[in-house]
């Protein structure tokens, strides 16, 4: 008699991602929905994860983990991409690559992205992720993103989206700067344990809408500005 472990059937496990997690999140976008189904999350999360890898939960991406580095859970993913409405003709800045996952997402639905990794260790490892997936249309940068006024951000300006894959206290104006008219940027924004998911939208040359359809807490970017947590 075989005593081998039975592989781990990723295929039921992501039709119960997207059954599960997914969709009782109010994600009902059907290109989002197919986009989850097709692109293998798995092989962006470190091999002694892999098992997780479709799990409603955040991964961490190094051993021993790192505070702030981890794959989002699966549902902020898919909601950020739903509420970001991207266009195949969309020019793309993510802030905070981790694994590749997200990139890898926007890479799928978009036309060009760039995004931006403070750690070289990760940022080499989503590299090899994203050619293995065979995206050609995302460009990985080692860079600070929030080092001397966004300065890394802007070779690609302006944009069409800018992701911010973690929290912020709050959207610096510099990067609102960087979108189009039209243009949407999400984040995660304010203090543990109460943060909200964060739509901007320019709505004009010096005019923006702003919207906070659902709670979520994510890890802090590094380097963006806190505010001064001093009282008298």
């Amino acid at each position: 008699m075989s005593s081998a472990t039975p592989a781990f059937d990723f295929e039921k496990a992501r039709f119960n991602m997207i059954e599960q997690q997914i969709r009782p999140w109010e994600v009902l976008d059907a290109q989002v929905l197919d986009l989850l189904g097709q692109l293998q999350r798995e092989q962006f999360v470190p091999a002694a994860h892999q098992a997780l890898a479709l799990a409603d939960m955040e991964i961490p991406l190094g051993h021993p983990a790192v505070e702030g580095e981890c794959l989002l859970a699966p549902k902020v993913e898919a909601r950020a991409l739903q509420d970001l409405a991207l266009q195949p003709t969309d020019r793309v800045l993510e802030i905070g690559t981790g694994s590749g996952y997200m990139a890898a997402l926007l890479g799928k639905l978009c036309a060009q992205v760039l995004t931006l990794e403070i750690n070289p260790t990760l940022a080499e490892q989503a590299r090899a992720r994203l050619a293995q997936a065979g995206l050609t249309n995302v460009d990985v940068k080692t860079a600070d993103a929030a080092a001397q006024g966004f300065a890394a951000c802007a070779s690609g300006a302006p944009y069409d989206a800018i992701v911010l894959s973690g929290s912020v206290a709050e959207v610096p104006s510099a990067l609102l700067d960087l979108l189009k008219v039209g243009g949407r940027l999400f984040a995660v924004v304010g203090q543990e344990p109460v943060m909200r998911a964060t739509l901007v939208r320019r709505t004009g040359p010096a005019a923006f809408h702003t919207a906070q359809p659902w709670d979520t807490v994510a890890p802090r970017l590094k380097h963006f500005p806190e505010p001064s947590r001093f009282q008298f």
